[in-house]
């Protein structure tokens, strides 16, 4: 699943004491379903819940979730554009361990489509299909 990896790598990219201690930053798929339908094409759709446990955090917890809503907005941004979804798109937990320590899990529902077909040559070809960009970005605003 590619959106797990990308995730990881904005996330830590975004939250110095995670680029730091990559450990700290623990990705989990849970409640995974595979979708596909009765059509003549093996092309099927992940339908996952992510689960990111950081542990004995430190830092601002608002860079963890500017950062998360950036990710969101360019990889599945529909969570944001319906009403419904957006209600239960993000939920998080935070478990206090010391006055200044926590450990952070944030479930995030994704989904990945996986177009499977064939290549010139016969040969089985599977593509993991990016979501589409919206047509504005947080950059689009500063743009003169």
């Amino acid at each position: 699943m590619n959106k797990t990896v990308s995730f990881r790598r904005a996330i830590a990219d975004a939250v110095p004491e995670l680029h730091d201690d990559p450990d700290k930053l623990l990705v989990f798929v849970d409640a995974g379903k595979v979708i596909a339908t009765n059509e003549p094409t093996l092309s099927f759709e992940y339908r996952y819940t992510l689960n990111t446990i950081i542990t004995d955090f430190a830092g601002d917890a608002d860079a963890v979730f500017v950062a998360l809503i950036a990710w969101v907005k360019r990889h599945q941004s529909d969570l944001f554009a319906n009403a419904d979804e957006r209600m239960n798109a993000i939920s998080f937990e935070v478990d206090h361990l010391t006055q200044t320590t926590c450990d952070l899990s944030i479930k995030l529902n994704l989904t990945e489509s996986v177009v499977v077909g064939t290549d010139a040559a016969g040969a089985q070809t599977i593509k993991h299909v990016d979501e589409p960009v919206p047509e504005w970005t947080l950059d689009s605003l500063f743009e003169k």
